[in-house]
């Protein structure tokens, strides 16, 4: 990865001698500790997507084995408790661990290029979104090296089995805890991004210029700013039950479960277009770029993803339609659920629109966008079956739904981050993956996708429940078993391929010049891979398709940026953030405050929480409040950088830092 993060400069300043312990600056430009400190937005991007795909990964580790359970009669791969815990780990982790954090990396690294910013608004913040990500997965996780075991709940954690009652170990915690610290990630995250597209953006970008990526970027951040306060008041209160005796989901004491499915999916359905609308992004940068023409319906493609966002917080107790809500609350979730198609609709036609007397080029990431609206659609379609009550109720918690689910967030989530791997490949690391072994993968992806979930359409309507661990060879649903079985094999071989050729060209691959593929926005104007401080002199947007435009009007633009440099060398040169190891630090203690809640046994003389687990709370409340502490004092002020003359960065040459 180093490579794709060395820049092209002089710093004729380097940073300030560090003064105290306090205001310790680190320098590191390789090995662990650039890593750890690093605040450049490009780096924190990789890392996101390098921990998103391992787990990945280890979500489809867990679906496999799901399905080898279920690939005969009265199988015996699983027990019913490891069944349990499989299929939680497997929903928690792809949604939360995997499917939003791919999600985040392509914001952190694609999104500040797009508007020609040299980073986000809050470098350290961003930082800290990353390591409060990575000590959530722990937590979550840390249930495999344990007695305990992992969490067993079920991925939406419905109450009572949530509760000591039904739960009376570690595992829940860990879940609720890991969750909420997810949340905080997430959030810290989406301010800065908001923050960075609303103050960073380039000179003559105004927001009818923005690339629609970057569009969803903003609504998918507004929505987890909006939608993660529900779930992280609904785990307060599990925790509260858990931890102190309180009664908001306990029957027995007046405390009412269906509170929980309320405040789950007011966060949960928003949660599902915070999956969708980055994937929608990534289509929509991808199709133009391959058709050879701009976006047709620019302005209706960004308002129906601003209306997706908005009807997604009036469509969530179409989840609980066989929960008894009454017959007035179910027709106007049936309706809300009705008319948050139409937006999606329109994406669809404008991207048809796009693809209409384009000039066509069938290369991998063009065929992954188009697997995406097909498979999208199918999804769309079973979904729309779900906005009718009575629908519904037939096909409620069955394998109908999982059919449906894994449409949406497999053929369109992944299928989108998939094809977003493949176009900004190339960018992030100078280096283009074959076209032979891409469509072999996009092929065998494909394939094994449909195999696996198509059938379980039939399998839902033929009554097979969702979340079941084995079943009798007489219940006509073995043959429909072992083909998704078969499929999953043939899905997990497929991404098996993807990777090993994604790793094998990140070594070995054919390099390649910027503007790989003739695209139209600002981060192709790059050297591939980008410099540190991204764009040498900040760009000035003439058009919606920024780069396009410069490409066409090469002389005036170069006159332009070589006015801007002489500008900027003569205020300083180019500002850049210092490296941090607090951010990191702040995140150790948070991480060691949630082992303290959520692993630790209290004392047997004490009870509730007190004991061993307010000690190791506080002392990870006291690291990380000394990180915060001391992340204030080092302050912002940064250093500056001269880069050489323009010809020299774009020829991508690696010159010392300092």
């Amino acid at each position: 990865m180093d490579a794709s993060l060395k820049s092209d400069f002089h710093a004729d300043d380097a940073p300030a001698t560090p003064k105290s312990f306090v205001l310790w600056r680190p320098t590191a430009q390789t090995g662990l500790m650039s890593w750890l400190t690093t605040v450049d937005h490009k780096k924190i991007g990789f890392l996101y997507g390098i921990f998103a795909l391992f787990f990945f990964l280890v979500g489809g580790v867990e679906a496999l084995l799901i399905r080898m359970q279920l690939m005969f009669p009265n199988g015996h791969v699983l027990t019913a408790q490891q069944y349990n815990t499989m299929f939680t780990m497997h929903g928690t982790t792809m949604i939360f661990l995997a499917v939003m954090p791919l999600s985040a990396a392509f914001f952190n690294y694609i999104m500040p290029l797009q508007i020609g910013a040299r980073d986000v608004a809050f470098p350290r913040l961003n930082a800290f979104s990353l390591w409060t990500f990575v000590a959530g997965a722990i937590i979550i996780n840390l249930g495999w090296f344990m007695k305990d075991g992992a969490p067993d709940a079920g991925w939406f954690g419905y109450a009572p089995l949530t509760s000591k009652t039904y739960n009376p170990d570690h595992s829940v915690d860990m879940w609720v805890m890991g969750l909420q610290l997810l949340g905080v990630a997430s959030i810290a995250a989406s301010l800065n991004f908001i923050v960075t597209i609303i103050n960073l953006r380039a000179p003559g970008m105004t927001m009818m210029r923005l690339p629609v990526f970057t569009w969803m970027t903003l609504f998918t951040a507004f929505l987890i700013v909006l939608s993660f306060p529900f779930i992280t008041i609904a785990l307060v209160e599990v925790m509260m039950d858990r931890l102190f005796g309180t009664n908001f989901f306990e029957v027995s004491q007046g405390g009412m479960p269906i509170l929980w499915q309320h405040l789950f999916w007011v966060f949960g359905h928003p949660e599902v277009y915070i999956l969708i609308l980055p994937a929608m992004g990534i289509i929509s940068e991808i199709l133009p770029t391959f058709s050879r023409k701009p976006l047709f319906g620019y302005p209706i493609v960004v308002f129906s993803g601003a209306s997706i966002g908005f009807l997604g917080f009036s469509v969530w107790s179409h989840h609980m339609f066989t929960t008894g809500m009454g017959t007035m609350a179910t027709a106007a979730f049936s309706l809300a659920t009705m008319a948050i198609a139409v937006p999606t609709g329109v994406k669809i036609f404008n991207w048809i629109g796009t693809l209409w007397g384009g000039h066509i080029s069938m290369r991998t990431p063009m065929l992954f966008a188009l697997g995406f609206i097909w498979m999208f659609m199918m999804g769309g379609f079973s979904g729309i079956m779900h906005s009718a009550a009575p629908a519904d109720a037939q096909q409620q918690d069955s394998y109908f739904v999982i059919a449906h689910f894994h449409y949406v967030l497999i053929g369109g989530s992944v299928f989108g981050i998939l094809a977003g791997i493949h176009y900004w490949f190339p960018l992030m690391f100078g280096r283009k993956i074959n076209e032979f072994w891409g469509k072999l993968s996009f092929w065998v992806v494909f394939i094994g996708f449909n195999t696996t979930f198509f059938p379980q359409h039939f399998l839902g309507l033929n009554g097979m429940p969702r979340r079941t661990y084995t079943y009798d060879a007489n219940m006509s649903w073995t043959a429909g078993n072992f083909w998704s079985s078969i499929g999953a094999l043939i899905l997990g071989t497929g991404i098996g391929i993807y990777f090993s050729v994604m790793i094998y060209t990140y070594f070995k691959g054919e390099r390649v010049g910027r503007d790989v593929w003739d695209a139209r926005t600002l981060e192709w104007s790059l050297p591939n891979p980008p410099p540190e401080y991204n764009f040498r002199v900040v760009p000035t947007v003439h058009a919606r398709d920024a780069f396009w435009y410069e490409k066409r009007h090469e002389a005036e633009i170069a006159q332009e940026k070589a006015e801007l440099a002489k500008a900027e060398a003569h205020h300083g040169g180019i500002h850049m953030p210092h490296q941090s190891i607090y951010p990191f630090i702040a995140s150790l203690g948070i991480l060691i405050a949630a082992i303290g809640i959520s692993v630790i046994d209290p004392d047997l003389q004490a009870t509730g929480f007190w004991g061993k687990k307010i000690e190791i709370t506080m002392i990870g409340g006291v690291v990380m409040l000394t990180g915060i502490y001391l992340w204030a004092l080092e302050g912002n002020e940064g250093y500056h950088l001269h880069p050489e003359d323009e010809d020299h960065a774009d020829a991508g040459l690696d010159t010392a830092k300092h």
